[in-house]
């Protein structure tokens, strides 16, 4: 599997960087592939691993749990009326059972497995199906520390309880450890996909650091904002969140939103395609007029941020804590002389996704919960952080900061489409 992904980032640098949007029955016809593979490959053998044998979701439309949308064709935005998945794994036999307690089936792949005629309760029948499987442990949705294991709302939960008897309550559990490896487990053939999405998001960000778009003593930071947006509107694509522009001077007391000749840019940029997320964080210098170059003191500076986020890659390691991963960087770092903020985080299905938390802007000494829990393998993350630097001229320390995205194979992280190691240049003419 390591190699296989290794060889996928090599030949996503032949992708060039003006990659194309599928359009919407392509889309679709994607991510339903990817979704079979998920199901028929990935969900057994995570099934194993944690030694879950049953998971149950129930969902109901409009208020949908955020792992069942990871499980519905491309062809349905929502849950319909109330929609309960269940998958069975018999490991003996190396089965897995699909079914959807619903009216529908959900895909080609989950078959329905209630009639309403026969059995007018839809709990009825959803624990007359678990009563036909003689399930160990009943696995749903709810978690304290990751928001998305935690989609089962209460009526649900009390519903369902409900209806079963003392013995069978007492195999209720939390879905957590598969849920999140469900989310946080990237699969061969998403990572072929993967590459195009950042090439995109590097692209946009590219041109939006640009003369094209930015008139310097005219264009501003909210200006920019609106053509990222509109940028991807075009294109056809959508974003998870609202792309943000901040200015850096050295004057502090000039604080007014037009891009100017000395300023320091940095924006904060992500797409969704194909059910992934990227999010990135970029810096640009807008010459003065005397400058033929972005100041050395500023590429010094930009440059040890790269050293630190190759030391915060070193220390991933399977089956380490993003709580331990954070205190070894941090210590590293200011060894060496950076002033490090970390706050990176696993990305995928969601942008700020399921897995290990390696520090919050506001939790440098570690995150309660999330950021116990291990490292794996074949799982993405945004590496984001900063550093301050003092520099000549500048009123304020200057901040460095940047974002990346990239995968862990378990022996090494790649980012998936390279990372910026020079500052995007604008003319201040």
């Amino acid at each position: 599997m390591k190699h296989i992904i290794a060889i996928l980032f090599l030949l996503s640098s032949l992708i060039t960087s003006n990659a194309q949007v599928e359009t919407m029955q392509s889309q679709a016809k994607i991510i339903n592939e990817l979704l079979e593979d998920r199901l028929e490959n990935l969900l057994p053998r995570l099934m194993d691993s944690t030694k879950i044998d049953c998971w149950v979701m129930m969902t109901r439309e409009y208020n949908e749990d955020p792992i069942v949308k990871t499980f519905l064709p491309a062809e349905w935005l929502s849950a319909r009326r109330r929609t309960i998945l269940v998958f069975y794994r018999d490991a003996k036999n190396n089965t897995l059972k699909k079914y959807a307690v619903a009216r529908y089936p959900v895909g080609k792949l989950i078959v329905p497995a209630w009639d309403p005629e026969k059995t007018p309760d839809q709990w009825e029948a959803l624990v007359n199906l678990l009563r036909t499987m003689h399930p160990q442990k009943i696995a749903l949705n709810y978690s304290p520390d990751f928001g998305h294991a935690d989609g089962l709302d209460l009526t649900e939960y009390r519903e369902f309880l409900a209806h079963l008897n003392t013995q069978e309550k007492q195999q209720v559990i939390s879905a957590e450890p598969l849920a999140l490896a469900w989310l946080e487990t990237r699969t061969e053939k998403e990572m072929a996909y993967f590459p195009t999405l950042l090439k995109i998001t590097h692209a946009i960000i590219k041109e939006g650091f640009s003369n094209k778009v930015v008139q310097v003593n005219k264009t501003s930071t909210t200006d920019l904002v609106w053509w990222f947006r509109q940028k991807l509107s075009d294109m056809g694509l959508g974003t998870w969140f609202h792309p943000s522009v901040e200015i850096q001077r050295r004057v502090t007391n000039e604080k007014d939103e037009i891009i100017r000749p000395g300023d320091f840019l940095h924006c904060d940029f992500g797409i969704s395609y194909l059910r992934l997320n990227s999010d990135v964080q970029e810096q640009a210098y807008v010459l003065l007029p005397n400058e033929q170059m972005v100041p050395s003191d500023l590429q010094e500076a930009f440059k040890k941020t790269n050293r630190l986020q190759d030391i915060l890659t070193g220390h991933f390691k399977t089956g380490i804590t993003g709580n331990k991963i954070l205190a070894a960087t941090r210590a590293q770092a200011i060894s060496e002389g950076i002033t490090p903020s970390i706050y990176t985080h696993p990305i995928g299905f969601h942008g700020h996704a399921a897995g290990t938390t390696i520090g919050m802007w506001d939790m440098q000494g570690g995150v309660p919960g999330s950021g116990d829990y291990v490292m794996h393998n074949n799982t993405c993350y945004s590496i984001e952080l900063n550093a301050l630097y003092q520099l000549a001229g500048w009123d304020k320390p200057v901040r460095v900061a940047l974002e990346q995205n990239g995968c862990f194979n378990g022996a090494a992280f790649n980012y998936i489409d390279g990372r910026q190691t020079k500052i995007h240049v604008i003319n201040s003419q």
